[in-house]
């Protein structure tokens, strides 16, 4: 096992060598830069920043400096947020939407599978239905018009929670609208995933075996179906676990979080092309590890499965 954890954590290199290759020519490849302005610049304005910066000289060039400072940890200047660093937008906002991301991420656990569960043990029943219908509803929702939805009904007109703002701990009831709003998705994408698992488990040779010894319902879903079931739901777990640390643009900059989900799309529209690189990378290297992740859940929750 551990062999095989070390050569996946070296194939991660160059995977992210790839990523912040293609990202990069893609990067410079679209049409306008990063001083395009509602007011024009003149043509030796730009031709000082772009040499200031470094944007004058040949594209490999750029790249292989910019690769040189991101070894050394430096990621470079922002070109929108002219006084901060692409590492200070990051340090300061990297805390707060991972911290966003793990609320939603454990609420879609705790909630999606025994939904998942429930739908699929009372099969064309009425549970199952409603556990259907809220699957349905949190996948056609998009995340906007929920964040709107709960804003309207719980901030505005019930009063229970405030309308924007993130405070953390010290005021747990500016987590509570963003992490439900973030988590709809992820709730509903589990519960068809861990439904569909579970309808496959039940039809297995050792469930029916198992029944016919007459041991409780309990034992057999717990001991030998949940498990089996588990391990098509957790490929999904590391792709949404990677997704919402990462950040969503549209939760943040309803409730105002302090995070850096919206500054990626932001840095998109601007070719602020530091903080494109950084979100990038970081997105990319946290797919690669929580992929790795997965991988070594597998082990653990089917011991047949062995890595060499």
């Amino acid at each position: 096992m551990l062999g095989y954890i070390i050569r996946r954590v070296l194939w991660i290199i160059p995977v992210l060598f790839v990523v912040s290759l293609i990202t990069f020519s893609l990067m410079h490849a679209a049409p306008g830069g990063p001083w395009d302005r509602e007011k024009k610049l003149s043509a030796s304005t730009i031709a000082h920043l772009n040499e200031k910066y470094g944007l004058s000289d040949p594209i490999h060039i750029q790249y292989l400096s910019w690769v040189g400072n991101m070894v050394r940890g430096d990621l470079g200047p922002s070109y929108k947020y002219i006084d901060r660093s692409v590492n200070d937008i990051v340090a300061d906002g990297i805390g707060t939407t991972a911290h966003l991301g793990i609320m939603a991420f454990l609420l879609s656990v705790i909630l999606g599978i025994p939904l998942g569960v429930i739908a699929a043990l009372r099969h064309n029943k009425i549970p199952d239905y409603l556990a259907t219908f809220v699957s349905v509803i949190g996948i056609a929702t998009p995340s906007f018009v929920a964040a709107i939805l709960l804003l309207v009904f719980f901030s505005v007109t019930l009063r229970w929670f405030p309308t924007h703002g993130w405070d953390g701990w010290a005021e747990p009831d500016t987590m509570v609208l963003p992490t439900i709003a973030l988590s709809l998705f992820p709730i509903a994408q589990i519960a068809r995933f861990t439904r569909a698992s579970m309808l496959e488990v039940t039809r297995k040779d050792y469930v029916r075996t198992a029944q016919s010894k007459g041991l409780r319902e309990r034992s057999i879903v717990v001991v030998h179906m949940i498990r089996n079931a588990l391990i098509p739901v957790v490929t999904i777990l590391g792709p949404l676990l990677a997704f919402l640390i990462t950040g969503s643009f549209i939760i943040e900059t309803i409730f105002s979080v302090p995070g850096i989900g919206r500054y990626y799309v932001t840095s998109i529209g601007q070719r602020d092309y530091g903080v494109i690189m950084a979100m990038t990378m970081l997105y990319a290297a946290a797919i690669a590890v929580l992929n790795l992740v997965v991988d070594v859940l597998y082990a653990y929750i089917d011991p047949r499965i062995r890595y060499s």
